[in-house]
């Protein structure tokens, strides 16, 4: 099942379901907001976001591009990507238990404003017991252009209490709460906030609570970032209640940094990321 959605305000979604998952992905910014097996959300969503055409939704899987973070201080927040309205170019359902989403975006005199380059972005989402997503940059300019980016995934849990985060034991990273290079020892556990720019990516990368497992895969990608804002600046965060910060993690595969790519005319490149996510209770 494949069907187009709008809310009374005129925002856009695409919601569908297979025989063993489902899915709701926004044409503005690409952005999946849910993903559902056996009717088990894994992705947290902020009950305040304001699903409003130019704001960003608070949860799911905001893409961060052409910039991670706020390394140039023209461009904002984590690129622009997130609150352009992409075409959906293609909903291909393999079988009962796969659905591919191709969506796309291109440069425009709406975006040269923000980004004086062309280019063409297409996000491809397979739907199946597994979430995978493929950021593909191809740069139709006459002139290279840097590129950051990120899934910017908001990970569901029990309890912020019940977190373990494997897979970057002895990895190096940025705290960029305090500027200072550190490296990780042992498992992570949140109890603090949390703001960590890991500058080695690990073949995968385990999130555990209570009741589920996800299984991180990236390709294409050597940053790795943690967050969760905690509580006090979780109170001042917009699209945000109060206790969201005890419902969620974040858990980024990126290139961020010096994990920058240098896109040449006529060339592509793609950041691949999948989830397995596994049941324990």
């Amino acid at each position: 099942m494949v069907e187009m959605k709008k809310l009374e305000n005129g925002f856009e979604y695409v919601e569908l379901k297979n025989s063993v998952a489902s899915a709701k992905i926004a044409l503005q910014g690409a952005h999946i907001f849910s993903f559902k097996r056996s009717d088990e959300e894994l992705l947290w969503l902020s009950s305040k976001s304001a699903f409003e055409n130019g704001t960003a939704i608070r949860g799911g899987i905001p893409l961060c591009w052409p910039r991670f973070g706020n390394l140039d201080k023209a461009l904002p927040q984590h690129g622009f990507a997130r609150t352009f309205l992409f075409e959906l170019m293609k909903v291909t359902e393999e079988s009962d238990t796969l659905t591919v989403v191709h969506m796309q975006l291109k440069s425009s005199q709406e975006s040269r404003k923000i980004w004086n380059f062309d280019f063409v972005l297409d996000i491809f989402f397979h739907i199946s017991d597994t979430l995978k997503i493929e950021m593909q940059t191809s740069n139709k300019d006459t002139k290279e252009f840097l590129l950051t980016q990120a899934f910017h995934t908001y990970f569901a849990v029990s309890d912020i209490d019940d977190v373990v985060i494997s897979g970057l034991d002895g990895k190096e990273y940025l705290d960029s709460l305090t500027g200072k290079e550190e490296y990780q020892k042992g498992d992570i556990f949140i109890d603090r906030e949390v703001d960590r720019i890991y500058k080695e990516s690990a073949e995968h990368i385990t999130l555990s609570d209570k009741e589920h497992e996800v299984n991180i895969g990236a390709k294409n990608s050597h940053s790795v970032i943690v967050w969760n804002p905690w509580i006090e600046k979780c109170a001042k965060m917009s699209g945000m209640q109060k206790e969201a910060y005890k419902e969620f993690v974040c858990i980024e595969s990126a290139n961020a940094l010096d994990d920058f790519k240098v896109v040449q005319l006529n060339e592509s490149v793609s950041l691949f990321v999948k989830y397995n996510f596994r049941k324990l209770v």
